[in-house]
């Protein structure tokens, strides 16, 4: 692993220059929303769900496959028989009233800390892909540079807050000691915050101490740092995998997305309304768990939402349903009081193509309509999340920027001065040179800098290079000006012995030993 605490430069100087002249690499706050909220549900439709959703978790039950869990609810006063919990109303309303509404994520660099909940949102990378489109659109199994090049992305590009966790699967090194690796490249090639390993209960402490050597174990005690997902079994389970680690994370008072994996038709009923019912009783579960387990600890309500081609079995993306279920699953969230977690991006086709953009695009404008907070796989997915497409990574990344552009709502600071340059132009003039205009002209009106919309005798004249080519070109152009951001010497000498001591402890060729 390189040296830390000195500036790493990966390009010429003149990529460098030439790049920052034409695009703002610095990273956007985080979103303060100024958009009406859609919702779908009057109050009575609200109140049926949450009934609904009261009924299942109290008659139907909950499967906690964890020793510890079922201790812990019995004790919490749940009924439970075998490894099913009966939580009644009353339980889960006293339990989540405990929530954060709101709370602060704290990123290396303190001036690239986010603030989550009430009207504040963040757009957060996709994770989880076993493969990749690279730089030649070549679709193929990724590595660890791979895995840091997506990273180093995340840092350039301005409206992700976050690099994620393992955007793709580094495929060149052992599963059992992959997580160790994924975070520290988290850490190394971005100083915006970022998310930790779940797959394991250990997996998810070794990464809780690697934070604790990068922000300090005390300093986490009071201060989001990182998130943890944990996925439930759809329908009505959560297993002993993901309850462990949301006891890791809790323990140490960091937020974990409580994520039911809903493939409507397949693991919920073919309803939208008792879809989303049977969604919110799974994530209200797991969020009053966490706070069995640290009361007052943040969490975030979750999910991922898909639902199913009754032809082929397959997830689709971008469909209508997606968006309603969005829309109530945010109201339902703003009912409860929580900060609630979506996807922003997903695509279902096997290159980036229209069928992509179109899926992405309709997922995320309902999403920043149902005013949800942590907005994750914003940046790169398709194929059914089965790759992250560096094309598509940095086209979603802008259209998460203009998306950011939307929903902060209309700029008024400048209104009467604009209205008095109607008044100089006057009829039939034309406001192009006016000095308001001038003054304004590069920030009233979003321009995208990977569409084209020159003429075709120009885009002809400039190689008629579609989208894909401009958006690799410029992935390369980001990574060729990417400078490191400065990591501590210390820290950093800290997290290298604490990774090499912990992949000298696991076994590299048991693979699928949970114990790691």
């Amino acid at each position: 692993m390189a040296d830390g605490n000195r500036r790493v430069r990966s390009g010429g100087r003149a990529a460098r220059r030439a790049l920052r002249t034409g695009t703002d690499i610095a990273m956007l706050p985080g979103l303060r929303r100024a958009l009406p909220l859609c919702e779908v549900m009057d109050g009575a439709q609200v109140e049926r769900i949450d009934a609904a959703s009261m009924d299942i978790l109290e008659n139907v039950g909950v499967q906690f496959r964890d020793a510890v869990a079922l201790a812990d609810w019995a004790a919490a006063g749940a009924k439970v028989e075998g490894e099913i919990v009966y939580p009644d109303r009353g339980l889960i309303r006293e339990l989540i009233a405990s929530l954060p509404e709101s709370f602060t994520y704290h990123a290396r660099d303190p001036k690239k800390n986010v603030a989550l909940g009430d009207n504040q949102s963040i757009f957060v990378p996709m994770t989880g892909a076993p493969y990749l489109r690279d730089l030649d659109d070549r679709r193929r199994a990724p590595t660890l540079d791979d895995l840091a090049m997506f990273h180093k992305l995340s840092h350039m590009l301005p409206a992700l807050h976050s690099s994620a966790h393992h955007i793709v699967e580094p495929m060149d090194h052992p599963i059992s000691q992959r997580h160790l690796r994924i975070t520290y490249s988290s850490m190394k090639h971005s100083d915006k915050t970022f998310m930790g390993m779940t797959t394991s209960p250990k997996n998810a402490e070794d990464v809780l101490d690697m934070c604790a050597i990068l922000f300090g174990a005390d300093f986490m005690e009071s201060h989001p740092v990182i998130t943890g997902n944990c996925n439930g079994n759809s329908p009505l389970v959560w297993d002993e995998t993901m309850l462990g680690s949301m006891r890791a994370f809790c323990r140490r008072n960091q937020p974990v997305l409580c994520s039911p994996f809903v493939l409507g038709g397949a693991n919920t009923p073919a309803s939208v309304p008792a879809a989303a019912a049977q969604l919110n009783a799974e994530a209200l579960s797991a969020l009053a768990y966490t706070q069995i387990i640290r009361k007052g600890c943040p969490a975030i309500y979750g999910h991922y939402l898909s639902t199913v081609s009754m032809r082929s079995g397959a997830p689709m993306a971008g469909t209508p349903e997606i968006s309603l279920m969005n829309f109530m699953i945010g109201q339902m969230a703003r009912f409860y009081g929580v900060p609630w977690r979506t996807s922003g991006a997903l695509g279902g086709a096997k290159t980036f193509d229209a069928q992509a953009g179109y899926e992405s695009a309709a997922t995320l404008s309902a999403v920043l309509h149902a005013g949800a907070h942590y907005i994750w796989h914003a940046a790169g997915w398709n194929e059914a999340g089965m790759h992250c497409s560096v094309a598509k990574f940095v086209v979603d990344a802008e259209q998460c920027a203009m998306a950011y552009r939307m929903g902060a709502g209309p700029d008024w600071s400048d209104f009467d001065a604009a209205l008095a340059a109607v008044v100089d132009v006057g009829p039939g003039g034309h406001f192009l040179g006016h000095p308001h205009t001038l003054e304004h002209f590069e920030s009233a009106f979003f321009m995208p800098e990977l569409f084209d919309n020159n003429s075709i005798e120009q885009w002809q004249a400039e190689g008629s290079v579609e989208i894909t080519g401009r958006a690799l070109a410029h992935a390369r152009a980001l990574l060729a000006a990417y400078e490191e951001p400065v990591l501590d010497l210390g820290a950093d000498e800290a997290l290298r012995d604490f990774i090499a001591r912990r992949e000298r402890e696991i076994p590299a060729a048991d693979a699928l030993n949970t114990e790691y």
